[in-house]
């Protein structure tokens, strides 16, 4: 191919000319669709963004964590609202009954977010020294009742209270080496709560 054929491609079109008038509205309606995706140029939008939260936010409150003194009524918090409804409305009906005896039920964790409870785990291996004894206290995200919504640890008062009187509202305590958590058994009331596991491990949720 010879350099004048290489120039005269290279070469832009003439103004005015048919090619010319092609590129400048293929330009103007890349332009147009810019404006209506992203905004103007210089304005202060920006472009939509996925409304899941990154692991870091899903660690914090939109993720399940409570700050302290947090409760049953609390409905601006994700980890209390996101709970399963039944096991929120034993809990609601116990808080009441407890306020009654002079007992505020305070949650210190609810539902969490996958992301949250993969933390949850890896700390509990960083402090336990191996995910086989971290397993007694915290499980994965892909067994945990939290993550399902359908447990709860309580705070210190709340969890003795409860301890004496939730199985009237089917609230039990589940693990023995967790006296804060409690799960919803729906029969509790009449049957009683079911025999505690000795931690997680022995709970038939957790086998692979």
């Amino acid at each position: 191919m010879s350099t004048s054929t290489l120039s005269s491609r290279a070469r832009p079109p003439r103004a005015g000319s048919p090619r010319a008038a092609l590129t400048a509205a293929v330009l103007a309606l890349i332009v147009a669709i810019g404006v209506l995706v992203w905004g103007p140029v210089g304005s202060s939008s920006s472009p939509a963004v996925s409304s899941v939260p990154s692991s870091a936010a899903a660690s914090g409150p939109a993720g399940g964590a409570l700050p302290d003194g947090t409760t049953v009524h609390d409905v601006d918090r994700p980890g209390v609202v996101n709970l399963d409804q039944e096991l929120l409305a034993a809990l609601r009906a116990a808080a009441a009954e407890a306020a009654d005896d002079g007992v505020s039920i305070t949650l210190t964790s609810g539902w969490r977010a996958p992301a949250y409870q993969e933390r949850l785990l890896r700390e509990a291996v960083a402090t336990y020294g191996s995910l086989t004894e971290a397993a007694r206290w915290v499980s994965p995200p892909t067994k945990s009742a939290h993550v399902a919504g359908r447990a709860v640890d309580v705070g210190p008062a709340g969890a003795t209270w409860l301890s004496r009187h939730g199985t009237r509202f089917d609230l039990c305590q589940v693990y023995a080496n967790e006296p804060w958590h409690f799960e919803l058994r729906p029969r509790a009331s009449d049957d009683g709560c079911p025999r505690m596991y000795a931690d997680p491990t022995e709970d038939p949720r957790m086998a692979p």
